[in-house]
């Protein structure tokens, strides 16, 4: 039976995944930096999907409280290695499925997710819910183009394990969260080439 979380996929190349993506340092400074207004010292943070933690240690110096999460438990292991802030703890969590009560967190981040899940609905369905009124979600995710290259570079990821099940241009992701009672505040292109992102920040409403 195949993979269809994807998670196979994370749990093999959790080692590598954060020397990988030092190639991608300059894409994630800006994503910070347009993430970061956004946050507050008294905020309560939920991440989703956080990986090794390449936005989690950084973010966490700049709330109350940042909780961040993953469904790979090998990822959580390698983020754990690190020492963080006081502010910042690493639990295995699947965001379609949250632990949390309702209305627990002032904000959420899910970065560069859900376009590689097979149902991105039931994320934003918990995010909605665990998020308190008039909360923030920030999720800056990639987008799609057409061409060789892309098109080539997907066909070997899939080889390797790895399906991207959503492929958005900005304003169909940009609808597509609005329709799942967000309001969009800001929306931001980042990166470029063959795989540009889109950086929305949006509102609970």
């Amino acid at each position: 039976m195949g993979d269809s979380t994807n998670r196979g996929f994370w749990q093999r190349t959790a080692k590598l995944y954060a020397p990988f993506m030092k190639g991608s340092a300059s894409l994630y400074d800006a994503i910070y930096t347009h993430c970061l207004p956004y946050l507050t010292p008294e905020m309560e943070v939920l991440e989703l999907a956080c990986g090794s933690g390449q936005f989690s240690f950084r973010l966490a110096e700049r709330v109350r409280k940042w909780r961040a999460t993953d469904f790979s438990e090998k990822m959580i292991l390698e983020a754990q290695k690190r020492s963080g802030p006081q502010s910042l703890t690493f639990e295995v969590q699947d965001a379609t499925n949250l632990p949390y009560p309702a209305e627990s967190f002032d904000a959420v981040l899910i970065a560069n997710a859900l376009h590689i899940m097979p149902s991105p609905d039931r994320a934003l369905e918990e995010i909605h819910r665990v998020l308190r009124p008039g909360g923030i979600l920030l999720t800056p995710t990639f987008l799609w183009k057409t061409g060789i290259r892309q098109k080539l570079g997907t066909r070997l990821m899939e080889l390797a394990g790895f399906r991207v099940y959503h492929k958005w241009n900005a304003q169909e992701f940009q609808s597509y969260v609005e329709a799942r009672r967000f309001t969009a505040l800001e929306q931001r292109m980042l990166g470029g080439g063959v795989r540009p992102l889109c950086c929305l920040i949006a509102r609970k409403k």
